[in-house]
Formats: structure tokens, C-alpha cells, sequence
């Protein structure tokens, strides 16, 4: 499913909106990606897209300033340089807590494996495309080269 992920962002990104279902379902295809994962990823999408995750979570999270802790579960799917980068976006602004929320349990149902860092990163650069956040250059600075350099202290 990440490939799919990284396809679609590759190749949509700058116009703006993938194709309906049908079509887009087509163009994987004859990319070379099976059926399984093409059902998947959509699935995920839609998931995605729809915010429906936003519903088991109170608006008043967004103002919280209470630390996060990991459930033993969540740790074991999203390693420590995951987590790091995390809250390295809630601290630089980028995330507040109910989207720092939103994003774990999305990195948490990509396709059941470890979250590495960039699943982490295309789901953020996902989530702040579908909110038209990624027309300010800063952002993308912030998100990719900063992040790296405070990574790397």
C-alpha cells in the first residue's frame, strides 16, 4: 500500500485531485499494482479522506497540552525515530494534539507492518495536501529538512 501512496502523491500531487474510484483503480493497475493492494490503499483512502477517524475524538483535543504517552502497541508499530518525529511536529506547530491523534491511528492502519519514518512522512505530506496546507514552502522545509537536522542531534 505505501508504494500506491507514493505513486498517487508522485503522480497527482500538483494537480491538485486524484480520479474517481473506477479510474483510479484502472491507472493502478496498469501501473502494475495487484488488486488486493489497490483495494487496500483505497480503502485506506476513503478512510482517510472521509475523517470519519475525527469522530472518536473530542474537538477540545486540538487545544490540549497534555504529553503524549505510547501504548506498548504503539510502540511496538511506530519506533522511537517515528515517535521523535511526532512530536518534533507537534513542538514546531505543524500538529496540534487531535491531529497528532488523527495521524497515529492512520500510520497505525497503512497495512498492519512497522511504521518507518517515511510512512510517517507521507501521511502527514497526505493529510496536509487534502487540507490544501502544502502551498506554503515553509511547511515543507520544516517538515523534511528541519526535521532531519533535529533528528540527527
Amino acid at each position: 500500500m505505501y508504494e500506491i501512496l507514493i505513486y498517487l502523491f508522485e503522480n497527482y500531487f500538483d494537480k491538485g485531485d486524484c480520479p474517481d474510484s473506477a479510474t483510479l483503480t484502472h491507472k493502478l493497475t496498469m501501473a502494475g499494482f495487484g488488486e488486493n493492494e489497490i483495494c487496500q490503499a483505497l480503502t485506506w483512502l476513503s478512510d482517510f479522506t472521509s475523517q470519519k477517524d475525527s469522530e472518536h475524538y473530542s474537538a477540545a483535543l486540538a487545544d490540549s497540552t497534555s504529553l503524549r504517552w505510547y501504548a506498548p502497541s504503539e510502540m511496538e508499530a511506530i519506533d522511537i525515530e517515528g515517535r521523535g518525529f511526532i512530536l518534533f511536529l507537534e513542538q514546531a506547530g505543524i500538529l496540534n494534539p487531535l491531529q497528532r491523534e488523527l495521524l497515529i491511528d492512520r500510520v497505525l492502519k497503512m497495512d498492519g507492518s512497522n511504521a518507518s519514518l517515511e510512512k510517517i512522512k507521507l501521511v502527514v505530506l497526505l493529510d496536509l495536501w487534502t487540507q490544501n496546507q502544502l502551498t506554503d514552502p515553509d511547511i515543507l522545509e520544516t517538515l523534511f529538512i528541519a526535521s532531519n537536522t533535529h533528528l540527527r542531534h
